[in-house]
């Protein structure tokens, strides 16, 4: 059995979201159709037809893609839970969206609160897209600090931002599309090898989303969130955090501010973390963490047969 202290779970973000996501699940596994179910009586809505059926559109809007994935991932996770048991996490971590799985999943905060805080979480960034249009694209061929540099340089603080820092050579920049517009022209005189725009309903990560910033912080403020002996890495800080202040904190500045999810993976590395299981849609964060550390395993859970998948590598 692989030494339990060396796994980590890893949770994705919004933009993983797609129409059908955990289905499988739902249709094979009782304690997924519950988790969909509890998920829809709490919301007072029926969330799962649109993550089972869409549209696309209607998944897609930040209001139902982030309280969706987050239901998906945990019916995942409880799944994974009960039929293996014994594989247990050292740590949980999660990109920006993924951040409250991890919360919930390292026993910090129950399912219900988790899932209002999410809730909120989704319709305040969407009334701030509304708001004011931005946007974000993908520098790709510059390092994280020179893109971060760069757009200070440009001393456009209402118009551009660093937003996610990956992993080497892959870099999301947020904003105004004129910051974006300027930021991309810069980037590519830089050195960058491409700048790509983004399908997303805002500029998250950025300033742009102060409004929505605001408004959450009473409830995080408010969340009765736990001890764990499960440790947390954050995307704010990109390390490793444990006092409950510290992570409310956190939880209200990640609207605005960037994700450090190479820093994060690079510090669970350096504390003999070398097993990664990405647990929901999408497998953004296991190609994310081969790039970061190259002799680390990772692997995604997505759909009923990575289960075997996971027996098979010996994680158990």
């Amino acid at each position: 059995m692989t030494n339990s202290s060396k796994i980590a779970f890893l949770f994705p973000g919004q933009g993983a979201q797609y129409p059908g996501m955990a289905k499988d699940f739902f249709q094979a596994f009782a304690v997924a159709r519950q988790t969909f179910e509890e998920a829809d009586d709490l919301l007072g809505r029926k969330l799962s037809t649109i993550i089972f059926e869409g549209p696309e559109t209607e998944l897609t809007e930040t209001k139902n893609s982030q309280v969706g994935i987050f239901v998906a991932s945990m019916a995942i996770l409880r799944v994974l839970q009960e039929q293996m048991p014994d594989l247990k996490p050292a740590v949980c971590a999660g990109l920006s969206l993924g951040e409250y799985t991890a919360l919930c999943a390292s026993g910090r905060l129950g399912f219900a609160d988790t899932l209002r805080l999410v809730d909120q979480r989704g319709r305040f960034m969407n009334d701030a897209c509304e708001e004011t249009k931005g946007t974000m694209a993908v520098v790709l061929g510059l390092e994280g600090q020179e893109v971060e540099v760069l757009v200070n340089q440009l001393a456009m603080p209402h118009d551009i931002w660093s937003a996610n820092f990956n992993c080497p050579g892959q870099t999301v920049i947020s904003g105004t599309a004129r910051g974006i517009e300027l930021a991309t022209a810069a980037l590519k005189t830089k050195g960058a090898k491409r700048v790509l725009p983004l399908q997303v309903h805002g500029a998250f990560h950025s300033g742009l989303m102060a409004s929505a910033e605001r408004r959450l912080k009473e409830y995080i403020q408010a969340a009765l969130i736990k001890n764990s002996a499960i440790e947390f890495v954050m995307n704010v800080p990109g390390d490793f955090v444990s006092d409950t202040e510290e992570i409310k904190d956190n939880l209200i500045k990640q609207v605005t501010l960037p994700v450090r999810w190479e820093q994060g993976i690079r510090k669970m590395k350096q504390k003999d973390v070398k097993t990664f299981v990405e647990i929901g849609c999408g497998k953004a964060l296991s190609g994310f963490n081969k790039r970061i550390i190259a002799d680390g395993i990772s692997v995604s859970l997505e759909k009923i047969s990575d289960l075997s998948a996971i027996e098979e590598m010996r994680i158990l």
